[in-house]
């Protein structure tokens, strides 16, 4: 493995952060907190758990446990964010305790072994189970966006119907190795 294993990730995560992004920008400030009924998350409650899983996974990684003993799960699920501001400031501490993480990363990192919740992990393996962590919970971020949004959501991907037009576009082009972009990981 190499330091291009450390870009791609970070790209990866580059791309689920502005996934989630793109999905705030479509939504009026009351809608981060709408939930579908009491046992659903709002966008809010999805964010906190993130922002609060960011900061224990990522808070002196290779050397503590990445489950923290300050870390307090549970509240991660009470839908009492404020406003769009605390909100914001949420996702982007968590978000920058992961990419300084993963930037103070070398290569001879990448087989080390560190502990979540006391079970082992190789950093490559710790770092695919928070991006899978993440994908998941993006991924809920943007399908409340798009029910809240309904008609009027702005495709982040291929829109509905466009498959045929997209292909013929990256057809046309001669084949070369792509880098994740935003782009390139259209589905």
């Amino acid at each position: 493995m190499s330091n291009n294993y450390l870009e791609s990730i970070k790209k990866l995560f580059e791309f689920y952060k502005m996934l989630g992004e793109k999905t705030f920008a479509q939504l009026e400030a009351k809608e981060l907190f709408w939930q579908y009924n009491e046992e659903s998350n709002s966008i809010g409650t999805i964010v906190k758990h993130l922002w609060g899983n960011m900061l224990s996974r990522w808070t002196d990684f290779l050397t503590t446990d990445g489950e923290k003993e300050w870390r307090e799960r549970d509240a991660e699920f009470d839908n009492d964010i404020k406003d769009k501001e605390e909100l914001f400031s949420k996702w982007n501490e968590g978000w920058d305790c992961l990419y300084k993480g993963i930037n103070n990363l070398t290569e001879s990192d990448l087989t080390k072994v560190i502990y979540i919740r006391n079970q082992g992990h190789t950093v490559v393996e710790a770092i695919s189970r928070q991006l899978g962590h993440c994908a998941y919970h993006v991924g809920q971020i943007v399908y409340i966006g798009k029910m809240i949004r309904d008609n009027e959501w702005t495709s982040l991907s291929i829109p509905k119907g466009k498959s045929k037009e997209a292909n013929a576009e990256k057809f046309s082009i001669s084949k070369q190795k792509q880098h994740f972009t935003d782009e390139s990981l259209k589905h």
